[in-house]
């Protein structure tokens, strides 16, 4: 008998189990006897509405001045592979504008042969293309690095989501303007009051840089960079530029507030890392996870997701022992490229404690390190860029807490 249908069998008296267990009292018409609502629903709408029963959201923002700070999502309540576009986190500098696509212009300068301006609806006119991308903010699971003090995936990995996004290639718009010999970067900027802005090799932006207007099939919400962003697939978020309003190609990069104030990271020798662009393999349980409750022992079937600004991801282990013992989980078909892949492994708790761990693999090898060997490198003078394997603990009441 082969390994597979070993697996199967097992797994069907598992989930018999499961079912078993189901309240078989009642008819399994009995609830449906009742003919159900007497009145006419709700009319038609002109733009659709989650029902009312649903009540996750983002983060709630904290401080005196909201204009700058974050909501993060609320990854253990998604499902898939697409953040809902209300629910992708939010990371401002200086609020969001309000701008009006018919005015708003994208200027592409420097050292180009032809300058150019472009309208949001001349950019729509060109060749383009649709990619499934996550955006994760250098930030994110920055609690992670000391004590672990977030009680859920919301607080601790929530500055991540994944789209589908629709625009230009960035390459169309520097062929078109021809870019000199020598040039090696440009530098972004956003049409926020901060004007925030980032310098990018320009290898990068000839490889698969998008100008986006569009998110999951919609226009891009403001506060995602209405009405266009810089898409930079795989690298940390903030240099996905917003309320793009301005490319300008030189021989240097720009060293810009953004990213020497920010974004840079302390070693413990006391040098800075500078333009720590890709954000490396990671994943996390979503379920069971911090804030969760596990009703009974028995099966259980553990989720989560795994992402990594080098590619694909290939493997994803899970660990329900600290990390003992490693389990390949099943990755959810298509994998697609510097994207969100939610990963599943069946599971039976015996009431006891343990302690639930996942580490990704990406195409080119790379493995999700402990945070031990993240501090050991690095220190803990950043922040920034925490992609370190995340523990849930799993009590005998059936509760979970960060560990």
């Amino acid at each position: 008998m082969s390994d597979n249908r070993r697996r199967f069998l097992k797994l069907g008296v598992t989930l018999g189990s499961v079912l078993t267990g189901c309240n078989r009292a009642k008819s399994p018409t009995a609830e449906l006897d009742d003919e159900g609502p007497k009145r006419l629903g709700k009319p038609l709408s002109e733009y659709g509405e989650r029902s009312s029963f649903e009540t996750v959201k983002r983060s709630t923002p904290t401080g005196k001045n909201l204009e700058i700070g974050a909501t993060r999502t609320p990854l253990q309540e998604c499902y898939g592979v697409i953040t809902p576009s209300s629910l992708h986190f939010e990371r401002h500098h200086s609020g969001v504008p309000e701008i009006d696509p018919a005015q708003h212009r994208l200027l592409i300068h420097g050292m180009v042969d032809r300058p150019l301006v472009f309208t949001v609806e001349e950019l729509k006119r060109l060749p383009s293309v649709s990619r499934v991308h996550f955006v994760e903010c250098a930030g994110n699971s920055g609690s992670e690095w000391g004590p672990k003090t977030a009680p859920n995936v919301q607080n601790s990995h929530g500055l991540a989501s994944c789209s589908e996004w629709t625009g230009v290639p960035l390459a169309i718009l520097l062929e078109e303007a021809g870019v000199q010999a020598g040039a090696k970067w440009l530098v972004a900027e956003g049409a926020d009051p901060c004007k925030m802005s980032r310098s990018l090799p320009i290898q990068k932006a000839l490889d698969d840089i998008l100008v986006v207007y569009a998110q999951n099939g919609e226009a891009i919400r403001p506060a995602q960079g209405y009405p266009l962003r810089l898409m930079v697939p795989g690298w940390e978020g903030n240099i996905n530029v917003k309320w793009l309003r301005r490319i300008k190609v030189s021989a240097e990069p720009f060293y810009t507030k953004d990213e020497t104030s920010k974004y840079t990271e302390l070693m413990p020798d006391g040098k800075a890392r500078i333009f720590t662009f890709e954000m490396d393999a990671k994943s996390v349980i979503t379920y069971p996870s911090g804030g969760q409750k596990l009703l009974k022992p028995g099966f259980h079937e553990i989720r989560g997701l795994a992402w990594s600004g080098r590619g694909r991801i290939e493997k994803v282990e899970v660990s329900a022992d600290g990390g003992k013992v490693w389990t390949a989980a099943k990755l959810q078909e298509p994998r697609h490229s510097k994207a969100f892949t939610p990963f599943r492994l069946p599971w039976t708790w015996d009431g006891g404690e343990a302690a639930l761990m996942s580490r990704s693999t990406d195409e080119t090898g790379y493995v999700q390190p402990p945070v031990e060997e993240l501090i050991a490198v690095r220190g803990l003078n950043s922040n920034y860029h925490n992609n370190a394997i995340k523990t849930w603990k799993v009590h005998p009441d059936g509760s979970v807490t960060n560990a």
